[in-house]
This record gives C-alpha cells, sequence and structure tokens, in this order.
C-alpha cells in the first residue's frame, strides 16, 4: 500500500507555495494574458504570415489554412557534442511524425550549447554558466514569433536543459515537452578511468595513455555515461513529466528511441490549446513538480550543479525555493541509487537495472514525491514508475519490477543511507553545499590549516611542487558568479584525490563549482557570498584554520575576519569573448538565488 506523503515533504512544499504566493500569482496572470492574447496566429498580418511559412515546403498549404497545430522545436543540435549529435535528423523525422497526426513542425531557433567537458580547466568554462541565460534568452527570441501550439524542446546537457526551460517558461501559455537522445554507450569501467587520471596528476603516466582512456570513455555519440549534470538534467525532467515517461535513458539509435520521439510528437500535438487536453508549461511546472526534481536530485545523488539550477528554473516559473529546502528535503529522502561517481556502475547499467520507473515508483510507494503532479503525459506521475519497451512495432510500457542491481538501486524502505546526501553547510565564511553522498562518512569532517589560492591552476602547480602533501583545507576563491562566472573547477578532482589517497585529511572551499561528477574529495562549494564584493573568503589567509562538517552543517574558521581587510580582487581577464560577458557577471546575482543575470536584472 502507498504510503501518505512524508510530513517532511509537505511541510517544505507548503512553505515553497507559502513563499512563491505572490511572485507564482504573478506569473500565472502573465501567462493567462499571454495565451489569451496569442490564441490565434492567424490575427498577424498576411504579410507577417507569408514571412512565417514561406520556408516550409510541404507543410506550406497546411499551415496556411491552419488545418492542425504547428509545433516548434527548439534545438541545440551541434556535432561538436556527442549528447546532441543525434538530434541532427529529429526535425525532419519530426515533421512526419507531426503529419500523422494532422500537425505540423518547424524549427522555431537554435540555441549554443556548449561542451563542459572540452572546456573543463580552459577559458571557455568561464562562459558556461552563463550560456545558460544566453540559451535562455535563444529560447525565447526563437518563440517570440506568436506562430506555434506546442514546443518541442531538443537539449540535453549541463546549461542547455535549464536554459531551454527557463526561456520557455516565459512562453508558458504553450504545451512543452523535452525530447532527449540518450546515452552513449558503456566505455572503459570508470574505476580504471579515474585511476588513470591520478596515475597522470602524479606523473606516472603520459599524455597518450591519459587520451587514449578518456576515449575509451568518450567514444560515440550520446550523452557521456557518468551520472553529472547532463544525465541529473534527464532525471530531473522525468520527476517533472516534462518526457514521455522513460525517456531519459535510451540509447541514441534504437527503434525505442525513435518511438518515444514519435510519440513525443504526437502528444505535443493533443495536448494543445484547442485540443480536450490542454497542458500548458505554467501549469506543469509548479511549486510540485519543482519539489519532485529536488527529491529526484537527492534520491539519486545527483549532479551539485543543480543547487543553482533548480533556484534558478523555479524563478523563471514565479516559484522561491533555496538552498534551506533543499537540506531540509535531503533529510527525509534516501539515497536510492548509487551511480558513478557515487557508484561503479554508469547510467546505463542503471537503467538495465530498473532506471528511473523503478526510482519514481520506490518514492511513491514509500509517500517521497509528488503523485498528484500534472505531467506532460496520460496517466499523471504513476506513469513515469513504467519502463517504456517494444512489443513488435508497438511503444509499450511495463512494470520495472525490482531492482536488478541492488548494488546500483534498492528501495526507498531499505536505500544506500537515510538521506539524500545533499548538505548546507554554513557559519562565519558564508553558506555552500556539500555533496556527502559522494564521500566516505569518516571524511564528513576535515578541520585543518588553508591553503588560500585564486586559481585552480596555481593550486595544481603546488601540489606538483609537494606544497599540499599535509592535511590541508584547500580554499580556492574569486570565482564565483560575479568575479568569472562561476567556472566548474574540475581539473582539482585528480590532484586532491591522490592527496587523499596518500593519507591525508583534505577538504575544499570555493566560492566556484565543481563539476556535477563532484567526486570523493569533501568539498563545500558555490559558497556564497562570494569573494568578490568582500566576502568570507576574501578575508582568509594561508595557515587559517578552516573547518568543514556535513555532519553539524558547519563551514568556519577560527580567525578573527572581522578584524581584516579583504583581499584584492584579481582583474577580470581578457579574451575567449570573456570581456563580452562582462555584463552577465556584473548583474548576476547569488549562487542559492540561481546565479542569473537575466533573472536578476528581469526583478523576478
Amino acid at each position: 500500500m502507498t504510503k501518505p506523503l512524508n510530513d517532511t515533504i509537505a511541510r517544505v512544499t507548503e512553505r515553497v507555495i507559502a513563499n512563491s504566493r505572490d511572485s507564482r500569482s504573478a506569473y500565472l496572470d502573465l501567462m493567462d494574458r499571454e495565451g489569451d492574447r496569442q490564441v490565434d496566429r492567424h490575427s498577424l498580418s498576411c504579410s507577417n504570415l507569408a514571412h512565417a511559412f514561406a520556408g516550409a515546403e510541404d507543410d506550406q498549404n497546411a499551415i496556411k489554412a491552419a488545418q492542425g497545430p504547428n509545433l516548434g522545436i527548439v534545438t541545440a543540435y551541434n556535432d561538436m557534442l556527442s549528447a546532441h549529435q543525434p538530434y541532427h535528423r529529429y526535425p525532419e523525422r519530426m515533421k512526419i511524425w507531426a503529419r500523422e497526426v494532422g500537425a505540423t513542425v518547424q524549427v522555431a531557433g537554435g540555441t549554443p550549447a556548449m561542451c563542459d567537458g572540452v572546456t573543463q580547466g580552459q577559458d571557455g568554462m568561464e562562459l558556461s554558466l552563463f550560456s545558460r541565460d544566453t540559451i535562455a534568452l535563444s529560447t525565447i527570441v526563437a518563440l517570440s514569433h506568436a506562430m506555434y501550439d506546442g514546443v518541442a524542446l531538443l537539449g540535453i546537457c549541463d546549461k542547455i536543459v535549464p536554459g531551454l526551460l527557463m526561456g520557455a517558461l516565459r512562453f508558458g501559455h504553450l504545451p512543452t515537452i523535452f525530447v532527449p537522445s540518450g546515452p552513449m554507450g558503456t566505455g572503459i569501467s570508470n574505476k580504471e578511468k579515474q585511476r588513470t587520471r591520478q596515475l597522470y596528476a602524479e606523473g606516472k603516466v603520459g599524455r597518450d595513455e591519459l587520451l587514449a582512456s578518456e576515449m575509451g570513455s568518450y567514444h560515440s555519440p550520446g550523452t557521456c555515461t557518468f551520472y553529472g549534470t547532463a544525465n541529473s538534467n534527464q532525471m530531473m525532467m522525468e520527476m517533472m513529466g516534462l518526457h514521455v515517461p522513460g525517456a531519459a535513458f535510451v540509447p541514441p539509435g534504437a527503434k525505442l528511441r525513435q518511438e518515444l520521439t514519435r510519440s513525443a510528437t504526437h502528444r505535443l500535438a493533443a495536448i494543445r490549446k484547442e485540443g480536450d487536453d490542454f497542458r500548458p508549461l505554467s501549469r506543469v511546472v509548479d511549486e510540485k513538480a519543482i519539489i519532485n526534481a529536488a527529491i529526484g536530485l537527492l534520491a539519486t545523488g545527483g549532479s551539485t550543479n543543480h543547487a543553482i539550477h533548480i533556484p534558478a528554473m523555479a524563478r523563471a516559473a514565479g516559484i522561491r525555493f533555496d538552498w534551506s529546502d533543499l537540506a531540509e528535503l535531503s533529510r527525509a529522502v534516501p539515497l536510492v541509487a548509487r551511480v558513478y561517481p557515487n557508484g561503479s556502475g554508469d547510467v546505463n547499467h542503471f537503467h538495465d537495472a530498473g532506471g528511473m520507473g523503478y526510482v519514481i515508483g520506490t518514492l511513491l510507494d514509500e509517500g517521497l514525491a509528488h503523485a498528484d503532479i500534472l505531467t506532460v503525459w496520460d496517466g499523471g506521475f504513476e506513469a513515469y514508475s513504467r519502463e517504456p519497451g517494444m512489443d513488435g512495432d508497438a511503444l509499450t510500457w511495463r512494470d520495472p519490477g525490482p531492482s536488478g542491481d541492488t548494488e546500483m538501486l534498492r528501495p526507498a524502505s531499505d536505500p544506500f543511507q537515510s538521506d539524500g546526501g545533499m548538505r548546507l553547510v554554513e557559519g562565519n565564511l558564508g553558506r555552500a553545499c556539500f555533496k556527502s553522498s559522494a564521500v566516505e562518512r569518516e571524511r564528513w569532517t576535515i578541520e585543518a590549516p588553508c591553503r588560500v589560492f585564486e586559481d585552480q591552476h596555481s593550486v595544481n602547480e603546488a601540489f606538483k611542487k609537494g606544497e599540499l602533501d599535509k592535511d590541508v583545507v584547500v580554499v580556492v576563491r574569486f570565482q564565483g558568479p560575479r568575479a568569472n562566472g562561476m567556472p566548474e573547477l574540475h581539473k582539482l578532482t585528480p590532484a586532491l584525490g591522490v592527496l587523499q589517497d596518500r593519507g591525508y585529511r583534505v577538504a575544499l572551499v570555493t566560492d566556484g563549482r565543481m563539476s556535477g561528477a563532484s567526486g570523493k574529495v569533501p568539498a563545500a562549494i558555490h559558497c556564497t557570498p562570494e569573494a568578490l564584493g568582500g566576502g568570507p573568503l576574501a578575508k582568509l589567509r594561508d595557515g587559517d584554520v578552516v573547518k568543514v562538517c556535513a555532519e553539524t552543517g558547519t563551514l568556519s574558521t577560527t580567525a578573527d575576519l572581522d578584524s581584516r581587510e579583504a583581499a584584492q580582487e584579481p582583474a577580470p581577464d581578457m579574451g575567449m569573448g570573456r570581456e563580452f560577458y562582462a555584463m552577465f557577471r556584473v548583474n548576476a546575482d547569488g549562487a542559492e538565488q540561481g546565479a542569473s543575470s537575466m533573472l536578476a536584472m528581469a526583478g523576478l
């Protein structure tokens, strides 16, 4: 028997609803006005319309005659990102599938889609976070033509899904479905990949060996298979009911993947305003859907980047959600999945063991998710507790049954750990996130003298010189959104991992981000207020004793910060177009609010 909703989840939900009452009401009023004002694209002038379908070729007459819904695609296709390469053929196929149900499809526009894996440790990483605002703005431009009765969003990776959703929510009077393309096949073992990275950091293998290892991991079209931000995005879209059920982790090229995309096209045509099952995005993404996204993140040990993205996506829908809400949910939501880097298997193993259908089913059974959310699919959120398959040529769904691998997936009644492993640490150094699900419990508390750095390259140089061979809290500051765009500091992971393996007590404290694949080293990240502007990290000095404790939620120093002046802020770097992103940096708000310039300037 399904248990009633958990008391903590109910309490947090009610608080979020109360805190969001005015802003949510204003958002929904705006969406209602937009829906009434743009109900008929044929209110456009003849000249406007002629421009809009001049290139529609075979669909031109159907659009002209308004024979059925016209669906807009916003695509993040490029063939440099392995995850987005499969999208190349999606629009032409979706046009064919739309005609099967009397609809038409046009590509409304494209968005940039950068790869954090390519830019890790490079200058381009300083554009990464604000590419999310750029993607949102590109989505808004794409949908500004008032030609569409529904929206298909084609995007997967790190900032792309949050950016697409934030932009689409400003057109929340339209029904919207995310269409994924699935993960690449499993390559070399994650343990072997991690071993080679650490050997390279120690100088024990060369670049050729490292490159061969990386190519064994990232080798074909599809999403990278570790459970980082991209795959956490797909999990959240399932938890919010924005996919066709079970679409997240079906591989590219499979017959099942094609049928799921065909089904998404048909469904989008069916939930338009002129039909009898209207499901606008503004009503699908509500407070309970945002809570479900956070629950999924915690239950599966997902990317720390979503401590920034969830508040930002919520704000775009008029919803207020912060780290206190996330931390309280974490105390109630158990960890039911261990996917690399939290475990040994990747997302393909996760999917084969039961995947999202299993996760959602066990959460619903234990009263640990909102069952009553409005989804894009018929049958409500319970439909997402089933897994898709093929019966001949027909798309079907079935109960995933028990876990296929209890080292990968466990029931919520017998989890890997009783909490979700995303903890808030705070004190006289500010507020930060600590991903405890990836860290052994004996390392949840680290207290040691600190070494202060202002970029990750300096940390790696100190490591190579042996200066960090001791118990140490590595502080990397001036990495926040207003300083340099809050880059990921993933290049620190191998060096800090080596120090930890050598027996030292090591932790990281930073106002920057770590990768969505944050690993085994304890880290207090996204520290806010950031160092730029006089935040506490700007007053730390080498040798100050710093304590990071996930058990007690502590982030503090014994140093007298009040008696000190803040360190001088480094001059912003030029090149790689970073100077043009100054407008985003200057106007960005804090990490806990979502680190968005766009939302801050809009007063949302």
